[in-house]
């Protein structure tokens, strides 16, 4: 057997690969410098069409959190206020004329065994109240007079900015506590003020926080019962009829108020819950953050067009980068990874900095209304979500458009 002599070349099997005919692998460190490196070299135009992303995203995010921090401050309104307070108000007779209550309506309604406390207010249609006695008689600016019980505080869940509430002994002499507009339309910012009411003055005591539930109350002017029926000529009917009931048992009081309250002609009584109308409300809200969403998303549509278009225009002038690549071994998947990454990471960073803005805005708008600020995290990942699917989507046919481009064509231009 002939032995090979030293220093002739060795023979390969021309069915193997050899080590230049496998190309290199990309790892992702390597794919992420890559994708990058085409972002940094166009600073500017990346930017504005990361700010396209950015500003679809964010509208997303603030139209959410906007929406969540409202209905976040509504649910703190109604866990204070309760959701246990029912009104009770007259209706119209078989006449078609306006119906009263009963004076002991107040006294019935306490009866009942599930009802915690019972107060009513009784409307003065006949007084008015002004800052002065030199204003003109129709100039009142819309604020009701109403009578009413020493105990309303605690039933509807009235709180004072100002002064103290009426007790037994103010109740019976001319002193008024304001609600919180009727202070602001009278120019009154403090207690101890006198105003004109019923052609005599008054002296306020007091200066209510609004109250979202018997919001009929922030614009009101507040007297005693017992001075109202002395100095301003009321009748001792109540109005509206205040009733807090437990929680388990706010149905089967309800239920039973009208024929309580009213026992010869029930169907003259209407009675209704105050936190209805809020969640009402609330209903209503969701609807309209269910069209600015809409709106929201074809901002972001807009936005993953421009990611689109930036991408395009970057196969375009990138053609000799494109070929030089190939020409060194690079292969079609590589290229096509390369300009998928870099749509992805312009989505990316248009995606943050959306969220990040709508965050932004929504803090902004919150602490303005004196909301707590909630922004939800399904949201805030849905939304960072949303522009990779953006990018993917977007950076798709640029990427193989870039891969289909041959060695040859790609640097000659042709």
């Amino acid at each position: 057997m002939r032995r090979r002599e030293r220093g002739a070349p060795q023979t390969t099997r021309p069915d193997l690969p050899t080590r230049a005919d496998v190309p290199a692998r990309l790892g992702l460190g390597d794919v992420l410098r890559v994708g990058a490196s085409g972002l940094t070299a166009r600073p500017m135009r990346v930017f504005l069409s990361a700010l396209g992303i950015a500003i679809g995203i964010a509208a997303m995010i603030g139209v959410v959190g906007i929406s969540t921090s409202s209905r976040a401050q509504l649910q703190d309104t109604l866990d204070r206020l309760g959701t246990n307070l029912l009104t009770v108000t007259p209706g119209r007779d078989f006449m078609g004329d306006e119906a009263s209550l009963p004076e002991d309506s107040v006294a019935m309604i306490g009866r009942i065994p599930d009802v915690m406390a019972a107060s009513a207010t009784g409307k003065l249609k006949d007084s008015k109240i002004y800052r002065n006695d030199h204003i003109p008689e129709g100039e009142s600016g819309g604020i009701s007079v109403q009578a009413a019980r020493l105990d309303l505080p605690q039933t509807v869940g009235l709180t004072l900015a100002k002064g103290t509430w009426l007790n037994a002994g103010t109740g019976r002499y001319p002193a008024v506590v304001l609600g919180a507009e009727s202070a602001e339309r009278l120019g009154v910012t403090g207690t101890g003020v006198q105003v004109w009411l019923g052609e005599r003055w008054f002296t306020v005591v007091g200066i209510l926080h609004a109250n979202d539930l018997a919001p009929e109350l922030n614009s009101s002017a507040l007297v005693g019962w017992e001075a109202a029926k002395s100095a301003l000529a009321f009748d001792g009917h109540p109005t509206t009829v205040y009733t807090r009931a437990e929680k388990h048992a706010v149905a089967s009081v309800r239920d039973v108020l009208a024929e309580t309250a009213n026992p010869e002609s029930p169907n003259e009584i209407d009675v209704s819950r105050p936190s209805d109308a809020l969640a009402a409300q609330n209903a209503t809200d969701k609807a309209f953050t269910g069209l600015l969403l809409g709106l929201g998303g074809v901002a972001l549509l807009v936005g993953g067009v421009g990611v689109a278009n930036t991408m395009v225009i970057s196969v375009l002038e990138r053609r000799a980068e494109i070929g030089l690549r190939r020409s060194l071994g690079a292969t079609r998947g590589q290229i096509r990874l390369q300009f998928l990454t870099e749509s992805q990471l312009l989505a990316a960073l248009g995606g943050v900095g959306g969220v990040g803005l709508g965050i932004v805005v929504t803090a902004i708008y919150a602490l303005s209304q004196g909301w707590p600020t909630v922004v939800p995290p399904w949201a805030m990942a849905g939304g960072v979500v949303a522009t990779l699917l953006i990018g993917a989507v977007a950076g798709l046919y640029p990427a193989v458009r870039a891969a289909r481009l041959s060695p040859t064509e790609a640097l000659t231009g042709t």
